[in-house]
């Protein structure tokens, strides 16, 4: 299951970088995937995290 950050829905609360660092940075205020981490959905932090989004901008698919 891939993970991804919808730029238009993320507000920067950078949440995810402080929780799950091993996978998601900011890049210009914003939440991201780390390059090469995108198949990481089934991660229980990650699918923690994407439910615990303040904004709702992870996308598990």
């Amino acid at each position: 299951m891939r993970v991804s950050v919808d730029p238009e829905v993320c507000y920067g609360s950078g949440e995810c970088a402080l929780r799950v660092p091993s996978v998601f940075t900011a890049v210009d205020g914003l939440g991201a995937v780390l390059p090469g981490r995108e198949e990481t959905g089934e991660d229980p932090q990650v699918r923690d995290m994407a439910e615990r989004c303040p904004s709702q901008a992870i996308r598990l698919h």
